[in-house]
C-alpha cells in the first residue's frame, strides 16, 4: 500500500519537480519518479510516508499551475471491496459514519488510520466489489460539513490475482501485525472499531489538558494513537465537561492516564486540594452488568485495585441524558487499572449487543436504529444530526415514510418483576415511558396465582423498540434471569381476523419463514373467537431481538393486507385487474 499514483501533473514536469516537492515536505520515497502523461508514480518505503504524501499533498500542493491529486496506487486487479475515505469531519460520530457506509451495501469493517491530520481517515472493506464502487462514486468529492470527503481504492489482498505477483511486491500484509477488527482475523469484524472512553473532567482543568494552541493534546493523540474530542460548548456554565477517547483500548487507557497526569500536575500548580477522582460514562444498558449479579463484578474490581467505585443512579437518567457516571477514587495508577477493568466490562456487553444488532438491524425494515438512543453515540449535541443519514436497515433515509403508526404490543414479564419495572413510587415506568415515547401499563393480576403479568407498550415502531429493550434489560439487570440465561418473554399482537391467514401462509409457509428467519417462535392460536373489533391474538417468544423482528416482519405483512384493501376500494378500472383477496372469516 506505498505505491503511489499522482494525478493531474503538468506536461511541463519533471521528475526533479516532483522530487523537490517531496524533499520541501520531508517525504521519503523509495524509488525514482516514473512520470507519465499528466500523471506520475513514486513508491514509499512505507505506508507511513505514503499516507503523509497523501495528507499534505494532495489537493494542496500546486505544480505549475496544476494542483497535484495523490493516492495509492492499486492495480485493475486490486481494486475489489477496499476503500479509504479521507477527510472526514474530526468531531462526527461513528454511528453517522456507519449509517452513511450502509446506505451503499453492507459494511464488513471499518477502521480507523492514525494520521497526523485534524480530520479522521478510515479504511473500509465492503461484502461485495459492487458496494464499493458504488460507495466510490457516491462519496468522492461529497460534502459533509463543509468537508469534502475524499475516496480512493486501497489493495485488497484478497482480490483473485491474474498470474504470479512480479518484482517482489507481493503481500501488502506484511506491515507489521493487523489493526483490531481488520480483515486478517478470521472473525467477521464489528463495524465500528472500538467503543470510545468517556470521561468527565473538571471544565477548569480543561485549558491545561488542551494546552497552548492545542500543543498539549495533540501531543496526547500522537503517543496514544487516539483521536479525542473535548466537549467544551456542551453544557454551558457546567462544572465539568466531557472528553471522548476514540482509540483502541490501549490507546484508550493511555490517555486516560496521561490526562489523569495533566490533571494532577494542574491541580498542584493552581493550589487545587480536592481530591479529582476519574469519572467515566457508560451508556445505562451495559451498567448492569458491569454492576453483576448482587454487585460482584464491581467488587472485585474495587478488590483488585483497590479503588472505591460509585455510579449515578438511575433517576439522573433523561431522554436526552442516557449515560450513568461511575466514579471512582483512588490512586492514579489504581484508577488507571480500574478504568481498563471497567471499560472491559463495557467493550464485552457492547460487543455482545452489537453482535446481535449487526445480525438483525438488516432485517428491521424501515427502524432507524441511530435514533433510538440505544446504543452509545459519543453524547447528545454530539456531531452532525443524524437525521439526514440513511442508518443501517433504513430504507431512503426516512424512517417510516410519513406519520409512524401507533402500535399496541402485550409482553408478559414475571410478576414478581413487577415492582421492578415499576419503580420507587412509580419513577421507574414514568421514566421509561418518557424515554421511549410510548404509553406503558401494567394490566391487573388475573388471578392471585398469576405466574405472569402483561405490561401494555403503545407507540410507534421506535417507541416499541426502545420501550421493550428497556424492559428485557431491566429484567436481566434485576437479576429475574440468570448470569448465562438469555432474558426471553412472551409479546401478544392483535391482527385482524381476516389478515390472521396471511400471517401463517399457505400450509404454514409464511409462519414458518418468520420462525426460521428470526429465531422466534410465533404461533396464530386456532379456533380463536375475534374479539368486538373482529382482530385475533398472534403469540411471539424469543429474546429481545428476535421478538423485534418478528414483531417488525408482521407489521410488515399487515400493512400490505392495507395497501391491498385501500386498492380494492378504489373505483376499479373496466378492464380486468387482479380479483380481489378473499377474506378469512
Amino acid at each position: 500500500m506505498n505505491k503511489l499514483y499522482i494525478g493531474n501533473v503538468s506536461a511541463e514536469a519533471s521528475d526533479e519537480d516532483l522530487e523537490s516537492i517531496f524533499k520541501q515536505w520531508k517525504i521519503p520515497h523509495s524509488g525514482p519518479f516514473l512520470v507519465k502523461t499528466g500523471y506520475a508514480f513514486v513508491d514509499c518505503p512505507d505506508e507511513k510516508a505514503a499516507m503523509r504524501a497523501i495528507d499534505v499533498l494532495s489537493g494542496k500542493v500546486e505544480l505549475h499551475g496544476k494542483v497535484l491529486e495523490v493516492e495509492h496506487s492499486v492495480p485493475k486487479r486490486q481494486r475489489s471491496c477496499k476503500l479509504q475515505i479521507r477527510n472526514i469531519p474530526p468531531h462526527m460520530q461513528w454511528e453517522v459514519l456507519d449509517g452513511m457506509l450502509a446506505q451503499y451495501g453492507a459494511v464488513e469493517s471499518c477502521e480507523q488510520v492514525n494520521t497526523d491530520t485534524e480530520t479522521a481517515v478510515v479504511n473500509v472493506r465492503y461484502a461485495a466489489r459492487d458496494h464499493a464502487r458504488l460507495a466510490m462514486e457516491k462519496l468522492n468529492g461529497s460534502m459533509m460539513e463543509n468537508y469534502a470527503l475524499k475516496v480512493s481504492y486501497i489493495p485488497d489482498e484478497t482480490a483473485a490475482p491474474e498470474g504470479p505477483p512480479s518484482g517482489g511486491r507481493r503481500g501488502f500484509n506484511a506491515r507489521g501485525p493487523p489493526r483490531a477488527g481488520s480483515p486478517g482475523l478470521g472473525a467477521r469484524p464489528k463495524v465500528q472499531s472500538d467503543i470510545p472512553l468517556r470521561v468527565l473532567v473538571p471544565t477548569q482543568f480543561v485549558g491545561a489538558i488542551i494546552g497552548k494552541e492545542g500543543a498539549t493534546i495533540r501531543n496526547i493523540t500522537k503517543q496514544t494513537h487516539s483521536k479525542i474530542d473535548i466537549h467544551r460548548k456542551e453544557n454551558a456554565g457546567a462544572a465539568e465537561k466531557p472528553i471522548t477517547i476514540h482509540s483502541t483500548p490501549d490507546g484508550c487507557s493511555n490517555a486516560c492516564r496521561t490526562i489523569m497526569d495533566i490533571m494532577q500536575k494542574e491541580a498542584v500548580d493552581t493550589k487545587f486540594t480536592e481530591e479529582i477522582p476519574l469519572k467515566i460514562l457508560a451508556h445505562n444498558n451495559f451498567v448492569g452488568r458491569l454492576i453483576g449479579k448482587e454487585g460482584r463484578n464491581l467488587k472485585k474490581i474495587e478488590q483488585d485495585t483497590g479503588t472505591k467505585i460509585t455510579i449515578s443512579p438511575l433517576q439522573d437518567l433523561t431522554l436526552y441524558n442516557p449515560e450513568r457516571t461511575i466514579t471512582i477514587k483512588g490512586s492514579i495508577e489504581a484508577c488507571s487499572r480500574a478504568e481498563e477493568e471497567v471499560m472491559k466490562k463495557i467493550r464485552e456487553s457492547y460487543d455482545s449487543d452489537m453482535a446481535a444488532m449487526n445480525l438483525q438491524s438488516n432485517l428491521i425494515p424501515g427502524l432507524n436504529l441511530n435514533a433510538l438512543g440505544l446504543f452509545p453515540s459519543g453524547a447528545p449535541g454530539m456531531g452532525p444530526s443524524m437525521a439526514n443519514v440513511s442508518p443501517p436497515g433504513a430504507h431512503g433515509g426516512c424512517s417510516y415514510g410519513g406519520q409512524p403508526e401507533s402500535e399496541t404490543v402485550h409482553l408478559f414479564i414475571p410478576a414478581l418483576a413487577v415492582g421492578a419495572i415499576i419503580g420507587k413510587q412509580g419513577q421507574h415506568i414514568k421514566q421509561l415511558s418518557h424515554f421511549a415515547g410510548a404509553s406503558i401499563k401494567i394490566a391487573p393480576a388475573e388471578g392471585m396465582d398469576a405466574k405472569q403479568r402483561m405490561v401494555i407498550i403503545v407507540g410507534p415502531p421506535e417507541a416499541q423498540f426502545k420501550a421493550q429493550c428497556r424492559i428485557f434489560g431491566k429484567l436481566k439487570e434485576e437479576n429475574f434471569f440468570g448470569p448465562k440465561e438469555e432474558v426471553k418473554l412472551e409479546a401478544h399482537i392483535k391482527v385482524p381476523s381476516f389478515a390472521a391467514g396471511r400471517v401463517i401462509g399457505k400450509g404454514g409457509k409464511t409462519v414458518n419463514e418468520l420462525q426460521n428467519l428470526t429465531c422466534a417462535e410465533v404461533v396464530v392460536p386456532r379456533d380463536q373467537t375475534p374479539d368486538e373489533n373482529d382482530q385475533v391474538i398472534v403469540k411471539i417468544s424469543g429474546h429481545f431481538f428476535a421478538c423485534q423482528l418478528a414483531q417488525r416482519k408482521i407489521q410488515e405483512i399487515l400493512a400490505q393486507v392495507r395497501r391491498q384493501q385501500h386498492q380494492q376500494q378504489q373505483p376499479k378500472s373496466p378492464s380486468g385487474g387482479q380479483p380481489p383477496t378473499p377474506r378469512r372469516k
